[in-house]
């Protein structure tokens, strides 16, 4: 993805969710007072996930669309406000492994990878295929789940392909933020003075300093933290894995996908070992999160169904008579 094309996703993305988060008693604000009760992740409550629990009800039209994607891009730009002690102490343990992996693991992951590309053309084009999955292929993948469930009238399909469509660019906006907020160099950068390469993080606004010439510092040179591709794929996989996790093989093909494109990024040289874990780590997240909130809103749907007021005409001896008829379920 290109640096253009990042700074625009980021514009369509943020703008309108700090809009809309402004807005008093509305849908975003009712999804938000829900994620303070557990969800499918914790024991208490099952999110449901029966192919008839997704119906006229609950199905995503454009509104229902757009309006969940703003829910999601708030909750996970706020999520750190509403951790609890113990997940800072589950962050912060994560924080340590992967220091250690930038710290002692990075520079011999890439030399090895470095070397295997250099010795074998196969695992060049293997790991090229393979990190396609996380970029365009993707694309195609979720076109054609979606095709499918609109061909052959698959409810379920269609919700859980559009809700991975939402992982997808909201954890893209996250790893696209958090790339120029670090400045991070990727592994197929060498210094021009020291002609080699490092896995430092430039920081903030790197991107923008320029050279007594005038000249900006490249993209490879800031855009490695942390992987893109493998995020979005994360995101998207988790998606299918907890909305089909009833199916066996679903959860286990969906990571292993995920898992591949991310080893197929370092294997292309372009990002360091922590980079990947990073992105997994977020993708996942993410995705976690889209399913919940689809699954609040359905909850929500529901109980507006079940408890429903009609009004209705009776003709009786020449008079018409109204009726109210109020519906407890």
């Amino acid at each position: 993805m290109s640096k253009q094309s990042r700074l625009l996703l980021f514009l369509l993305l943020l703008i309108p969710s700090l809009l809309m988060a402004q807005q008093k008693d509305t849908l975003i604000k009712k999804l938000d007072s829900l994620t303070k009760k557990t969800d499918s992740v914790g024991a208490k409550q099952k999110n449901v996930i029966a192919p008839q629990a997704y119906n006229e009800i609950t199905k995503i039209t454009p509104k229902v669309y757009v309006t969940l994607l703003i829910s999601d891009i708030k909750q996970q730009w706020t999520a750190p406000f509403r951790a609890t002690g113990s997940d800072w102490l589950k962050i912060g343990g994560f924080a340590v492994v992967t220091t250690a992996v930038a710290l002692f693991a990075d520079k011999p992951i890439n030399k090895f990878a470095v070397k295997i590309r250099g010795e074998s053309n196969t695992a060049v084009s293997v790991s090229t295929y393979v990190t396609n999955f996380g970029g365009a292929y993707e694309a195609y993948t979720l076109a054609g789940f979606l095709a499918y469930g609109y061909i052959f009238k698959k409810e379920k399909t269609k919700t859980t392909t559009w809700l991975a469509t939402q992982a997808y660019l909201s954890a893209a906006l996250i790893e696209t933020s958090l790339k120029y907020l670090t400045g991070r160099q990727r592994p197929s950068y060498y210094d021009p003075v020291t002609h080699q390469n490092n896995n430092i993080f430039h920081g903030p606004f790197y991107q923008f300093k320029t050279d007594k010439n005038g000249t900006k510092p490249p993209t490879d040179s800031y855009t490695s933290f942390p992987s893109g591709h493998t995020t979005v794929a994360f995101a998207a996989a988790t998606v299918f894995a907890m909305e089909y996790k009833d199916t066996k093989w679903a959860p286990i093909l969906a990571y292993s996908v995920s898992s591949l494109i991310g080893l197929s990024r370092i294997m292309q040289n372009a990002h360091w070992a922590s980079d990947v874990i990073v992105g997994a780590a977020l993708g996942f997240l993410c995705g976690r999160q889209v399913v919940n909130n689809y699954h609040r809103y359905a909850k929500l749907q529901n109980e507006k169904k079940k408890n429903s007021l009609s009004f209705s005409l009776h003709y009786m001896d020449g008079v018409i008579m109204p009726g109210i008829v109020y519906t407890f379920r």
